[in-house]
């Protein structure tokens, strides 16, 4: 997978042929089980991989709490899905950003607690987030299945951007619960379709993930525990600084692509967020707080000459016109496993 370009004119074209009609249509159709373009069971992997037409390939992950509340996130995320790509692409954040969408729900009740779908550099990852079953359902305890897709990130993907060049790809979670302490053998077998002899504590979990993905974990406001403690602290002593609070889940794209471009170091903050504006995004003082951490940190690894050294080499300037999105109203914080060991 992963052939193929992008292309703004196609996304507007098939949002035209729907005719005001939902783009989640296989969940809005009254489907209950998981699309079997997205079943995680016995796939084997997931990839991302170079070609001659993406000699660059970087594997960015995006998966979503869709229970209660989160339910809302991908239908925001496919509204803002030109601004995403266009400031990855257009604005040189990535050479070749190969994306890959998924849900997450709860395995202890749910009948698809884990959808995930493939990398794409084409708009067949538009396709696949229409896929997606918006279940809303969930077990109400305060933690959904996040372990489960972690767990297949870790162990049931390939990608050209870390076996060639030992790149780590991206991987955001959006959601607003806690993960449970460990990978269960019997719901591994029963969606993925491995045989575990024990299960895996969620801190050697992470461990692993981390090794291969810089892993970024969402938390939008509007969400049922927006603010929790308890939720921000689980996540923070799994994952560091990597944690985000959005005040305003319509800046999600636009979050996700000024982290991967400060984790490429192709701009800083400072240049991400005039870069929103150069596009007419509203989003910028949203973005700014919520990556003021990672950003500074950022910043202080790199130093000004690094960052203007990067920026002189993007391929394209953003100020050129970039694709509007419709309804607008880290690479690495720690080293592999360095939160958790």
């Amino acid at each position: 997978m992963g052939s193929g370009r992008w292309s703004a004119d196609a996304y507007e074209t098939a949002e035209r042929l729907r005719g005001g009609k939902s783009a989640f249509a296989y969940s809005d159709s009254g489907a209950r089980s998981v699309h079997p373009g997205l079943d995680p069971f016995d796939v084997g992997k997931r990839e991302s991989r170079d070609s001659a037409e993406h000699p660059d390939s970087l594997a960015i992950a995006v998966l979503f709490d869709v229970t209660g509340s989160m339910g809302t996130v991908p239908r925001a995320l496919q509204k803002k899905l030109p601004r995403l790509l266009g400031l990855l692409k257009e604005g040189g954040y990535a050479a070749d950003p190969q994306l890959m969408f998924g849900a997450i729900g709860d395995a202890t009740c749910d009948s698809a607690p884990l959808q995930v779908g493939q990398f794409e550099s084409d708009n067949r990852m538009d396709s696949d987030l229409g896929r997606i079953l918006l279940e809303g359902g969930g077990g109400g305890q305060k933690t959904e299945s996040y372990e489960l897709a972690m767990y297949f990130m870790a162990r049931h993907t390939a990608t050209d951007c870390f076996e060639k060049r030992g790149k780590r790809g991206y991987l955001f979670i959006i959601g607003d619960e806690m993960p449970y302490p460990a990978v269960k053998p019997r719901e591994v077998s029963s969606w993925i379709g491995d045989e575990l002899p024990q299960p895996v504590a969620i801190r050697n979990l992470i461990a692993q993930l981390t090794r291969r993905w810089d892993t970024y974990y969402i938390l939008p406001e509007g969400a049922c525990y927006a603010g929790d403690g308890q939720v921000l602290g689980t996540w923070r002593a799994l994952l560091g600084q990597n944690v985000i609070e959005l005040a305003d889940l319509n800046a999600v794209c636009e979050t996700i692509a000024l982290t991967v471009g400060l984790g490429e170091e192709t701009i800083d903050l400072d240049e991400g967020l005039a870069d929103l504006n150069d596009v007419g995004s509203a989003a910028g003082p949203t973005v700014g707080r919520a990556l003021a951490v990672i950003g500074a940190y950022r910043g202080a690894r790199q130093g000004g000459v690094t960052r203007r050294r990067a920026r002189a080499l993007r391929s394209a300037p953003v100020r050129r016109a970039l694709p509007a999105s419709h309804g607008e109203g880290t690479s690495q914080a720690f080293p592999a496993g360095s939160v958790l060991l």
